[in-house]
């Protein structure tokens, strides 16, 4: 049986240059970097040189990047401090944040006093940006915008430069989720009024359970996590150095090859477009994750032309013939609910046909494009 693997945006390989860093910090490099002595010290500047490359990557300064556990942390940090210790009393987000956002966001406003507006969706995914404004210019409290940069589940890309202008503009704190762009997409902070990030290194192709926050300089923002004084004292407890590393190589080697590997995924992406075209008759892609510009090049998102009493069954049928996919976040695929973000998107009667996220790398063939629409194809006139 064949094996394809077409979930990238919920995690993706690691690259061989990384295992191989990783290995070589975990054989020769094991000290606590909290420790003076030479094996301490080593491993602390492993730990500052990655901090300082990442920071030169995205225009900012070394101090402002905070190793996390991953994105979730990163987001929660950022957004209960914002409350917390910075007198955010309104906090504007929508409907389709990553549940790291929206579940930090609810939970906020059953403790506090803070407020929460949702600005509103359209169809194509994208947020109404003159209903951001009006929300922005109502608002009468310190206000704070979270707004993801690439919707995990369907692609839509947000001008992020245009909400930070906004933000500018009202006087606003602004958070971004950046887990599924940082990597794929050249980002200068300097360019773009941002204040806070979370990123994730397992997709990019480095390890799961690391990322960081972007914090701007002198924001007040206080820890999350209490102990000790790692992190400047924004997250305590003993850095993973092995995985800090491996997000750096991988960082770098995402960046030093974008354009090729982009240009590649690209191609790919188009192909998978105009062969399920081509194959199956009634397919739409949701959110118009297939016009460029306004999807990220790295997924797609599909509604399938299939019967109720089969619906339910085509992940199953899939994964059984070796394509990994999803139908929605992998971070909520232990739910029986629908996705979050279709629901605000699709109509009634698209919402009762399957959507399946197919989401790519430089490990993706045209090859494995052609097996998986031919299993759909047969599976739909089955």
């Amino acid at each position: 049986m064949q094996k394809v693997y077409f979930d990238n945006a919920a995690t993706t390989q690691l690259r061989p240059e990384v295992i191989t860093k990783m290995v070589s910090v975990l054989e020769e490099d094991f000290g606590n970097p909290s420790s003076t002595h030479g094996y301490g010290r080593s491993a602390k500047n492993h730990i500052e040189h990655t901090r300082k490359n990442i920071a030169s990557r995205l225009g900012v300064s070394a101090s402002e990047i905070i190793f996390t556990s991953g994105g979730t942390e990163a987001d929660n940090l950022v957004i209960n401090s914002a409350v917390r210790d910075l007198g955010v009393r309104h906090i504007i987000t929508s409907k389709i944040e990553h549940h790291a956002v929206l579940h930090t966001v609810q939970e906020i406003e059953t403790r506090t006093e803070a407020s929460v507006s949702y600005v509103s969706v359209q169809k194509n995914g994208a947020i109404d940006y003159e209903h951001l404004e009006s929300l922005l210019d109502k608002s009468n409290d310190k206000t704070l915008v979270s707004l993801m940069h690439i919707n995990n589940e369907v692609g839509t890309m947000l001008d992020i430069e245009r909400v930070g202008d906004l933000c500018k503009k009202y006087n606003a704190l602004f958070h971004s989720d950046m887990v599924q762009s940082i990597g794929h997409y050249e980002v200068d902070f300097n360019k773009i009024h941002v204040d806070f990030t979370a990123v994730s290194a397992h997709k990019f192709h480095g390890p799961k359970g690391v990322g960081f926050a972007y914090i701007r300089k002198n924001s007040g923002l206080k820890p999350l996590i209490f102990g000790g004084e790692q992190e400047r004292g924004y997250r305590a407890g003993t850095e993973s150095v092995h995985n800090i590393v491996g997000m750096d190589e991988a960082l770098r080697l995402s960046y030093e090859n974008l354009e090729q590997e982009k240009n590649y995924i690209i191609e790919l992406k188009q192909y998978f477009v105009e062969t399920l075209k081509h194959n199956i008759k009634g397919v739409k892609f949701n959110a118009d994750c297939c016009t460029a510009g306004h999807s990220t090049y790295t997924l797609i998102n599909i509604c399938l032309p299939v019967s109720n009493e089969k619906a339910g069954i085509l992940l199953f049928h899939l994964d059984i013939n070796g394509i990994a996919s999803s139908k929605g976040s992998a971070c909520q695929s232990g739910s029986s609910k629908g996705s979050h973000v279709l629901t605000e998107i699709l109509s009634e009667d698209d919402m009762q046909k399957p959507s399946v996220r197919f989401s790519f790398s430089k490990y993706n063939t045209k090859e494995e494009v052609d097996y998986t629409v031919d299993v759909l194809k047969k599976f739909i006139e089955s």
